[in-house]
C-alpha cells in the first residue's frame, strides 16, 4: 500500500509520540559504564561489516562457525573459567557452567552426533524448555555443521509436525514426556527422522536414544570443521496468515550480526550479566539468548519458569543483571502492578534494558523511567533480518514511541513500490514501507523449499512489509503491518498510533484495532480492549475511552466501535494478533494457529 500522502487542512492531525512526549535526554557524564557507541554518526561513518568480522576469531582450520565463536574461543583464552550460562530451574536452583566447560560439553554432543552417522547440513530440531541441554545441544550441533531448529516447547503435536516435516528432520532432541504427548504418534510422518534423544530417560521403546548413555560415552575432545561462512545454520520459521509456517534459512555468517548488534544495540561490556527473557524456540531467543551474549563472553543468565513479575524482579536483584532483554507483553503486564512493586528490590545493578517482539508503547517507554529508572530501549527486526536492526541506543537521545535508528553497517529507508516493481523513496515524515539495503549478513538466504519471493526484494532492497516513517532527525516510527492498515474514507489508518492512543488512558491494559468493513467508509476502526485490574468493562467506560481517543486522534481516525475482552489473542513470543481478531470478526479462516497461546474470547 502506498504512502499516506499529505494532510488536509481540515483533517485531525495524528496521534504523534514526538510532541505528546518529551524526548528523554541523555547525559553522557551519568553513564556508569561508558556505551559502546558514543557518536552514532561518527560510528556509522567508520564502520564496515569487513572490519566488524575481524572482532571475531573465526576457525583455526578456515572459515566461520558461530558455536566456536561463542563458546569455544573464550574457552581457549583467558575467559576459560568465567560462567558461560547460568541456569536457573522452576525451583530456583542453580546451575552454572564455565566457558571451558561449555566447550566440553558442546564437544560431546558433536562427537555424538557424528558418531550416529549425522552428517553436515542434517537438521537438527530440538524440543526443550529452557533447561542447560537445550544449549548443549543447539551449539552441539552448530560445532558438527548441522542446521539447528529450536522449537517452542509449548506447541502441540501438530506445529511440532510440521515443522519437522518441512525441515525434514533427521534427529530430535526432547524429553521422554515432550515425545511421548506430542510427538511418537506423528512419527509416521517423518520419515528422515532417524533418531529421537531424550535428555531426561536411558530407554522408552525401540526408537529412541539416551542423552546421558550417549554423551557419557563420548569424547570431550573435538576440532570444529573448516565452516564456510555462507553454509546454512539456523532455520526459523514464521507463521502463516493462511497457510504452513515458513522456514528462514541463516548462515554461519549471521553470527556477525549478532556480534555486532551486541556491541551496539544492547550495550553488552566484558563483565556484565545479561539476561534475554525470550525462549530460544523464537529467532530472539537464539539470536540474543544464546549466540550474542556468548559471543561477548558475558555470563548469560538462563530461567527456565514462565513469566512472574515479583519472580522476575527477585531475580534481577539477586543476580545483579545488568543489561535486559524483554519484551512489550511483559512489560504491560509490569505496568499493570504498578511502579510501586519495584521498589522494594535492589536492581542498582541494572543499566540497560531493551524490548522487542512487536512495537513498544510510548507509555512504557515512559514507565521504565518510573519504574527503573530508566528507559525501555525499543528496537526493530524480523525472523528474517535475523538480527536487530533498528534500536534505541544506550548513548542516544530516546524518542518515546520510536524504534530508533539504524544499526552501522545498515541502511534503511521508507519506501513506495512503483508499478514496474521497482520502488522509490519517499520525503522525511511521509509514511511508507520500511525496505533495508541487502547484504548485511544474518539476511535470510531464502525460504525453505520456496522459490525466492520476488515481492520481498526489488531494487536491492528487502522489503519488510511493515509501513513506518521516517522523521527529520533520523528516527524510524513504526505504523503496522502493510496488511493490517485500515483505509477509512480516504484515510490511511495505522493500527498502532490507535493503539497507542487508547494506551494513554489509566484503564487500558492492552489494545488491538482492526478494519471493519462499512458500507459508507469502506472500513471503520474497530478496537478490542483489555482492562487493567479494578476497572469494570460497562457503557460508561466503553464512551469514555471513545472521547478520549476523538480527543487524541480526531474523528476521522479514532476507533467507531469498542469491544472488551479479558485477555487479547497472542502469538506464544506475545505478539497480539490482530489478523485471528478480523478474521472471526468476519467469519474468515483463521489460518495458522500454530503460534497461538492466549485466547479468550
Amino acid at each position: 500500500m502506498g504512502p499516506r500522502g499529505p494532510r488536509s487542512e481540515t483533517e485531525a492531525p495524528l496521534s504523534d509520540n514526538a510532541t505528546r512526549y518529551a524526548t528523554i535526554r541523555k547525559n553522557s557524564a551519568s553513564f556508569a559504564v561508558p556505551p559502546n557507541l558514543v557518536d552514532y554518526h561518527t560510528a556509522c561513518s567508520a564502520f564496515s561489516w569487513d572490519r566488524a568480522r575481524k572482532d571475531l576469531s573465526g576457525l583455526p582450520s578456515g572459515g566461520l562457525n558461530i558455536a566456536y565463536e561463542a563458546v569455544d574461543r573464550h574457552a581457549r583464552g583467558p575467559r576459560a573459567r568465567r560462567v558461560a550460562l547460568r541456569c536457573i530451574g522452576k525451583a530456583g536452583e542453580r546451575r552454572d557452567y564455565t566457558y571451558g566447560e561449555l566447550a566440553a560439553f558442546t564437544n560431546r554432543f558433536a562427537n555424538v552426533l557424528q558418531s550416529m552417522g549425522v552428517k553436515a547440513g542434517d537438521s537438527v530440531f530440538v524440543l526443550l524448555g529452557r533447561v542447560p541441554e537445550l544449549y548443549v545441544a543447539m551449539l552441539g550441533a552448530l560445532k558438527a555443521k548441522c542446521v539447528v531448529s529450536p522449537l517452542f516447547s509449548a506447541f502441540g503435536p501438530e506445529p511440532i509436525a510440521t515443522r519437522m516435516e518441512i525441515g525434514e528432520a533427521r534427529v530430535l532432541i526432547t524429553t521422554e514426556a515432550l515425545y511421548r504427548r506430542k510427538v511418537e504418534a506423528l512419527r509416521g510422518r517423518l520419515p528422515k527422522l532417524d533418531c529421537v534423544i531424550l535428555v531426561d530417560a536411558d530407554e522408552y521403546g525401540e526408537r529412541t536414544r539416551s542423552w546421558r548413555k550417549l554423551t557419557r560415552a563420548a569424547s570431550d575432545a573435538f576440532e570444529t570443521p573448516a565452516t564456510h561462512p555462507q553454509e546454512a545454520a539456523l532455520l526459523h520459521f514464521t507463521s502463516g496468515t493462511t497457510g504452513r509456517p515458513k522456514g528462514v534459512i541463516h548462515v554461519h555468517e549471521a553470527v556477525v550480526t549478532h556480534y555486532a548488534t551486541g556491541l551496539y544495540a544492547l550495550d553488552l561490556h566484558d563483565n556484565d550479566r545479561f539476561w534475554c527473557t525470550a525462549d530460544p524456540g523464537w529467532v530472539t531467543g537464539t539470536s540474543y539468548g544464546v549466540i550474542a551474549p556468548l559471543t561477548h563472553g558475558v555470563t548469560n543468565i538462563v530461567v527456565e519458569a514462565e513469566f512472574d513479575a515479583p519472580t522476575w524482579y527477585g531475580l534481577l536483584a539477586q543476580e545483579k543483571i545488568s543489561v535486559w532483554y524483554t519484551a512489550p507483553t511483559a512489560i504491560r503486564i509490569m505496568m499493570k502492578l504498578g511502579a510501586s512493586a519495584v521498589k522494594n528490590y535492589d536492581l542498582s545493578a541494572l543499566r540497560f534494558a531493551a524490548s522487542v517482539g512487536e512495537p513498544l508503547n510510548a507509555e512504557a517507554v515512559v514507565w521504565g523511567m518510573e519504574a527503573f529508572g530508566l528507559p525501555f530501549h525499543d528496537n526493530w527486526w524480523q525472523t528474517e533480518a535475523g538480527g536487530i536492526m533498528i534500536a534505541n541506543f544506550a548513548s542516544m537521545d530516546v524518542k518515546p514511541g520510536s524504534m530508533g535508528r539504524p544499526l552501522p553497517g545498515i541502511e534503511a529507508s521508507i519506501v513506495r513500490r512503483k508499478a514496474d516493481g521497482g520502488v522509490e523513496t519517499v520525503a522525511a515524515g511521509e509514511e511508507g514501507e520500511l525496505a533495508l539495503k541487502t547484504g548485511w549478513p544474518s539476511m535470510m538466504r531464502g525460504y525453505l523449499h520456496e522459490e525466492a519471493r520476488k515481492k520481498c526484494f526489488a531494487d536491492g532492497w528487502y522489503l519488510t512489509g511493515d509501513l513506518a516513517r521516517c522523521d527529520e532527525d533520523g528516527y524510524f516510527w513504526f505504523v503496522g503491518r502493510a496488511d493490517d492498515v485500515i483505509k477509512s474514507s480516504g484515510h490511511l489508518i495505522g493500527p498502532f498510533e490507535v493503539e497507542s492512543a487508547l494506551m494513554e488512558h489509566p484503564a487500558v491494559a492492552e489494545a488491538a484495532v482492526i478494519g471493519k468493513p462499512d458500507p459508507i467508509a469502506g472500513e471503520i476502526v474497530k478496537a478490542f480492549v483489555a482492562l487493567k485490574l479494578g476497572f469494570e468493562a460497562d457503557e460508561a467506560i466503553r464512551k469514555e475511552l471513545l472521547g478520549h481517543a476523538r480527543k487524541r486522534l480526531g474523528a476521522a481516525v479514532a476507533p467507531k466501535e469498542i469491544e472488551f475482552r479479558a485477555n487479547l489473542p497472542k502469538t506464544r513470543s506475545g505478539k497480539i494478533m490482530r489478523r485471528l481478531l478480523k478474521a472471526r470478526e468476519l467469519g474468515l479462516p483463521e489460518g495458522d494457529l500454530s503460534t497461538l497461546e492466549s485466547d479468550e474470547r
